[in-house]
């Protein structure tokens, strides 16, 4: 074997101590701390819980654009009762719908699909309330029926308390204004009536400095 092969020869061998574990321990550059992330539905509870992918109707197109495929859920509220219908893509985790299940909704099945189904909301899920059309569609029949199930439940036994509330503080506000009516008509009376007094003293005093005058004379 000539000189040159034993050199090439050894540079392939590796080293022997190359592979070997030292038991070295690295410590990590950066250290990442644990972060609580808020998804504002701590104080609900989820009373269910289904994938779906929902559309939207578009007016302006005259048809229906897809929202988003994500986890579709009925949250109701630990205080209030209250339970509103949120839908989250699933890898973006972007809300696709945001709205209260109120008393006079009614969902159906969507014509011509067993496993979809529409309904009428106030959305709240683009940051500004507006009346949408919502469709659904399920991977089964089954899926599909429950949450109609579910939603006509949940709309049923909500009362009507935002409308008693409303009439109500509606109420109030008119007997206040009333009440202020009543007061300013009695201010705008008094307001008149002082400077015809202040008057009338003033004459009574001219009339008794004429007199003086007079009787001095």
């Amino acid at each position: 074997m000539s000189s040159a092969d034993a050199e090439h020869r050894e540079e392939e061998e590796p080293l022997a101590g190359d592979d070997e574990d030292t038991g070295a321990q690295v410590a990590p550059i950066v250290r990442l701390e644990e972060v609580a992330v808020s998804t504002g539905e701590e104080n609900e509870d989820a009373i269910l819980d289904l994938k779906a992918k929902l559309y939207r109707f578009d007016k302006d197109g005259n048809q229906w654009k897809e929202r988003g495929a994500g986890t579709v859920k009925l949250l109701k509220h630990k205080e209030s009762s209250k339970v509103r219908l949120v839908m989250r893509q699933s890898k973006t985790l972007k809300i696709c719908a945001n709205h209260l299940v109120l008393p006079k909704m009614t969902v159906q099945e969507h014509a011509g699909n067993e496993k979809s189904c529409v309904w009428h909301a106030t959305d709240f899920a683009d940051g500004e309330l507006k009346e949408e059309l919502f469709c659904i569609r399920f991977a089964s029949i089954e899926n599909n029926r429950l949450f109609m199930e579910k939603f006509q439940e949940v709309a049923e036994s909500q009362e009507p308390e935002g409308e008693s509330e409303d009439a109500n503080a509606a109420a109030g506000l008119l007997e206040n204004l009333k009440v202020e009516e009543k007061e300013t008509t009695a201010e705008k009376k008094d307001e008149e009536a002082a400077p015809a007094a202040v008057k009338e003293e003033k004459d009574i005093k001219s009339d008794k400095a004429a007199e003086e005058s007079s009787s001095s004379t």
